[in-house]
């Protein structure tokens, strides 16, 4: 079972995005791309064919997983994730810090 999944809100703990705070887009193995954050600027042909307008766009990068930790929205910060199994046999994600599950 994955800690991190898509669509988690996550914070950036290290690297030049540092402290910024965004949504799991998409998981590349050991890799993550986060809604917003590590931006670079990319050149793009034109292609009339296909009506594609080049010029210079912001793509989203992937980041490593390792530079991202789960954020708890009732501690503001920070959090590890466990994994355990719920009286019915159901595994789920919890918050280290507080022990509350992940929604």
């Amino acid at each position: 079972m994955m800690k991190i999944k898509k669509n988690d809100e996550v914070i950036v703990i290290a690297g030049k995005d540092k402290g910024s705070i965004g949504s799991v887009k998409n998981i590349l193995g050991v890799k993550v791309i986060v809604e917003g954050l590590n931006l670079a600027k990319k050149h793009v042909r034109a292609n009339p064919q296909e009506g594609i307008q080049g010029g210079i766009e912001e793509k989203e990068m992937p980041l490593s997983i390792s530079n991202v930790a789960i954020y708890n929205p009732t501690s503001k910060k920070a959090d590890r994730i466990g994994i355990r199994t719920d009286d019915k046999g159901v595994k789920e994600r919890f918050y280290k810090s507080s022990g509350e599950s992940v929604l």
